[in-house]
């Protein structure tokens, strides 16, 4: 069992609004909702979900050895003698008022952090600077919907110095109950770009749900808002409306109160020149892309916001590599030489998928490489999706792609749009293009890989290292995750 006490079990009782049945646990060292990543000693919430509820897990949580679970009313009569039991109404809002218990508890300063792309980077990035200065907690993965959030805030140490927790969302008011958990000191928006479009009818509605992450500010908060967006005046002014007390800004304009000088990349590593905040500043990134260096001015501003020295937190950011599936690099020695292949394959949108594309543009491909894009279908683009696919093919262009590989039926219409001698293969999906792009690659090249989640773009990544079997090294960016 983790000597970790997370939670004690009977504040757990009034916090959970339950009645137990079976004897309490003295305490738990996590929490889990999921038995395959359960540890011995975690508190397990047997949250029902689209594809499968977690009442029918609860025997597995306590082989593998929960302390206690978290059931609702239906259930409990026949989970009766598999263990201790935290019987609710609902097992969500159970979890949500942990999640509430651990924000009414704690002394840290909080960060939220939302927009169209680079949250999860920007959210890891703040992660690995504010560690450097005291206990830090963070949400894992892309944890940021209706059970990620308050799950992650549930986890959150009573000794923690700073908390940082990623808010996303598909719909417009999703955010405004995330964000009143979380009730952040500082709020980050990353950036404005049409995603989701499905769901919305312009990327100005895209602007308003994501200005959402500023109902829940505590007083004389601080807001950090892109200088880039189209919709900036638009997002300062709710920022203005909220309990914030000072508005900062990140970007390449010159009104930036953050502003982009210059990048330069070294290998996997990117050298940013910026003004923040009047201050001259040089620092490196461990991590290659001007999307990078203009999130990371974006996370120097909120380090200042909490208390840490600029220059002291940009020299942190040395030490930041791209999470997995976001730009991580994979070395592949090949035929004498090697292939490089970047990692871009969580999820896409119109923006994140043109600074990928621009990273593999700015990429050296060693001893006369090619550069390989292998794209999915963007998903959830609405009406709009045909066009927002085809317009990539101007960016394809300007960074100098050499070969574009698509898969899907929405990037058809990029493959279409891309001048002849730039297309290697369209297929309907992307387990169909896997041999041809594995007999196509060849010494010096280099491949970025990306695509929305359906389009199951990841599995292209590990069939790159499969095809040459336990000769694949990671580099630096990669060894360190």
């Amino acid at each position: 069992m983790s000597e970790i006490k997370l939670w004690t079990g009977l504040a757990l009782v009034n916090h959970l609004q339950a009645r137990v049945s079976g004897q309490l646990p003295a305490c738990v060292g996590g929490i889990s909702i999921d038995t395959r990543s359960l540890e011995a000693g975690d508190l397990f919430f047997a949250i029902t979900g689209e594809n499968s509820d977690g009442h029918d897990y609860v025997a597995t949580a306590f082989e593998a050895g929960a302390a206690a679970a978290v059931v609702d009313e239906a259930h409990a009569d026949r989970l009766l003698g598999s263990g201790p039991l935290y019987v609710v109404h609902d097992v969500l809002a159970a979890m949500e008022n942990l999640g509430r218990a651990a924000r009414a508890r704690t002394g840290a300063d909080i960060i939220a952090v939302t927009g169209s792309a680079g949250k999860t980077s920007t959210k890891e990035a703040l992660r690995v600077v504010l560690s450097k200065f005291a206990p830090t907690h963070a949400s894992i993965a892309s944890y940021n919907n209706h059970w990620g959030v308050p799950l992650s805030l549930a986890r959150m140490p009573v000794s923690t110095r700073f908390g940082i927790f990623e808010i996303g969302m598909n719909h417009a008011g999703e955010i405004t109950p995330l964000t009143g958990m979380v009730r952040p000191n500082v709020a980050i928006i990353t950036t404005i770009a049409p995603v989701h479009l499905a769901a919305f009818a312009s990327v100005d509605e895209i602007a308003e749900a994501k200005a959402e992450i500023f109902s829940g500010m505590e007083p004389h908060g601080v807001a950090i808002i892109n200088r880039d967006v189209p919709q900036f005046e638009r997002l300062r002014a709710v920022a203005r409306q909220s309990q914030a007390s000072e508005f900062l800004s990140f970007g390449e304009s010159e009104e930036a109160g953050a502003r982009l000088l210059s990048v330069s990349e070294e290998g996997a590593s990117t050298i940013v020149e910026a003004s923040i905040l009047d201050t001259h500043i040089r620092y490196r990134i461990g991590a290659p892309g001007r999307h990078m260096a203009i999130n990371s001015l974006a996370v120097l501003l909120a380090a200042r916001a909490v208390g840490i020295e600029l220059q002291d937190a940009a020299s942190a950011l040395a030490d930041f590599r791209p999470p997995s599936g976001r730009g991580s690099r994979i070395e592949v020695p090949f035929d004498g030489g090697r292939i490089t292949v970047i990692d871009e394959s969580y999820n896409a949108n119109p923006a994140s998928m043109r600074a990928a594309i621009a990273l593999l543009g700015a990429t050296g491909t060693p001893g006369g490489g090619r550069r390989i894009a292998v794209l999915g279908d963007m998903l959830e683009l609405g009406e709009q999706e045909n066009q927002l696919h085809a317009g990539l093919a101007d960016t394809i262009a300007v960074q100098g792609i050499d070969l574009v590989f698509a898969a899907g039926p929405r990037m058809k219409h990029l493959y279409d749009a891309v001048p002849e001698h730039r297309r290697a293969l369209w297929t309907q999906t992307s387990a169909d293009m896997r041999e041809a792009l594995l007999d196509e690659l060849r010494a010096g090249d280099v491949v970025m890989i990306k695509g929305s989640n359906g389009s199951r773009m990841g599995p292209l990544v590990k069939a790159i290292q499969e095809r040459f079997s336990g000769e694949n090294h990671p580099t630096g960016d990669q060894a360190a995750q």
